[in-house]
């Protein structure tokens, strides 16, 4: 039985190869299966604004606007976030499944993280593919509406929001992979 509950996902898959097709929630929604299914597809993608945010260890600075041409899942968690906790490795996955030039997961610790802690949660749960970028005054998670911790929103090449989900989801699900494969083929 679960092969049946597969075939929608690779016929989207198959449909994913034209760019036209994969970013249409149409094309996306039967993708999303299990905790997937809470992922929030926009009919039609928002504009962020570029707000700042720190980079990690050098104290330098980047915006959204940096991380165009390429999709991007962007995290919001914290250090003392439990379902966070559960979610990094798995988000992780992701980015050693998919990470380059089309596709890049960006964490950002919204509020009260030291660096120290930061990198220790880090550490602790064997995550060395990751940025380590803070949102301290939390500027970024109030210009996306970040009202809990952790969310996750998917943003199209053009840096717009195309895709949320508020609490944690399962990342390294085949429901995720396909989701993020079919965006990743679009661009083709």
């Amino acid at each position: 039985m679960r092969l049946f509950r597969l075939i929608p996902l690779y016929m989207a898959l198959a449909l994913g190869a034209n760019a036209a097709l994969a970013t249409d929630a149409e094309t996306l929604g039967p993708l999303r299966d299990g905790t997937l299914k809470r992922l929030i597809l926009h009919k039609e993608p928002k504009p962020v604004e570029p707000v700042e945010f720190q980079l990690e260890d050098d104290g330098g600075t980047a915006t959204i606007e940096d991380y165009k041409g390429k999709y991007v899942l962007l995290n919001f968690w914290a250090t003392w976030c439990a379902p966070c906790r559960k979610e990094m490795p798995q988000i992780a996955e992701l980015q050693e499944e998919f990470g380059g030039d089309k596709f890049e997961v960006l964490t950002l610790a919204t509020g009260r993280n030291s660096p120290a802690g930061i990198k220790k949660f880090f550490e602790e749960n064997g995550i060395k593919n990751l940025p380590r970028h803070q949102d301290t005054g939390s500027a970024v998670a109030r210009e996306f509406g970040v009202i809990a911790l952790p969310i996750t929103v998917i943003l199209d090449p053009e840096g717009n929001e195309m895709a949320r989900l508020i609490g944690d989801a399962e990342w390294n699900s085949d429901s995720a992979k396909a989701i993020i494969s079919t965006l990743v083929g679009a661009e083709s």
